[in-house]
């Protein structure tokens, strides 16, 4: 592997790895809420891999989709998003959670759908992860991958300069580690690329109005990120400290004030063998 390729991939490696406290945010996300597109696809006795399974909580709403008769494997590289998802579905008996390594895992069996929710986008080389599921799929399966376009995030009305400051670094400090911040748009290609059929994209944009239950804490995840995500960042050099915290607490007033819309651009893309 050339050596900035190596670069690359060990800067995406690091700046993928999920910091602790993130398992809130994926704790709150539920296969009908979050992943809503999936559901018609889900049959009893289906054996399903979920890559990047965070703490299994889309995976246990799978498992019990599938039943008793079908299964659910559930990878991801996080040792503690793993150890969390083993104890908060512990009796979810048809889930398995492990943490692995997708590029080196040589599974027993093969499964019937393979799903990866928000995942890619973390990811510099999405193209050899398909290739991947592709080795992974029985014939006939099917390959379902969920993520974002960050480069047509909206918001009514704008955020403060400062919050937009920071997600114009959050998406340079992604793009100079080679994750691709369009990639909702560019997987149909990437599927065609790995040899993939009946290629379908179908749109699960994420909308949160102030009339929505869920507004502040779903808006809110920009607070999150700068909180979570900020000091990796501001180790790196996109931003310093100050800034970061003056995001977050610029975001946070506007937030309680004057936000009244957010929409993330979601695609589900998905094709067979």
């Amino acid at each position: 592997m050339p050596l900035m390729s190596t670069f690359m991939n060990q800067s995406a490696n690091e700046r993928a790895r999920m910091p602790k406290g993130t398992s809130s945010v994926l704790d709150s996300r539920r296969l009908q809420d979050s992943y809503a597109t999936l559901v018609p696809l889900l049959r009893k006795g289906m054996r399903v891999l979920d890559v990047g399974c965070g703490t299994g909580a889309i995976s246990a709403g799978i498992a019990g989709m599938v039943g008793e008769t079908g299964a659910v494997v559930g990878i991801d590289s996080s040792q503690h998003l793993i150890a969390k998802g083993r104890e908060d579905h512990a009796a979810v008996r048809q889930l398995t959670l492990l943490e692995a390594d997708l590029f080196t895992w040589c599974p027993d069996e093969k499964f019937d759908l393979i799903i990866s929710a928000r995942v890619l986008q973390w990811l510099n080389n999405p193209g050899e992860a398909l290739a991947k599921f592709k080795s992974l799929l029985n014939p006939g399966g099917i390959v379902s991958v969920l993520d974002y376009n960050h480069a047509l995030l909206e918001w009514t009305p704008a955020p403060p300069e400062s919050m937009q400051q920071f997600y114009a670094a959050f998406l340079k400090w992604r793009a100079d580690a080679g994750m691709d911040n369009e990639i909702a748009d560019h997987l149909p290609a990437l599927f065609k690329q790995a040899g993939f059929h009946a290629i379908e994209s179908l749109n699960a944009d994420e909308v949160y109005s102030r009339d929505n239950a869920s507004f502040t804490s779903k808006v809110g995840i920009w607070s999150k990120v700068a909180a979570l995500r900020g000091p990796q960042m501001v180790q790196d050099g996109y931003i310093t400290d100050a800034a970061r915290i003056q995001a977050m607490n610029e975001y946070g007033v506007w937030l309680k004030g004057e936000a009244e819309k957010m929409v993330m651009k979601l695609k589900d893309v998905r094709a067979g063998i």
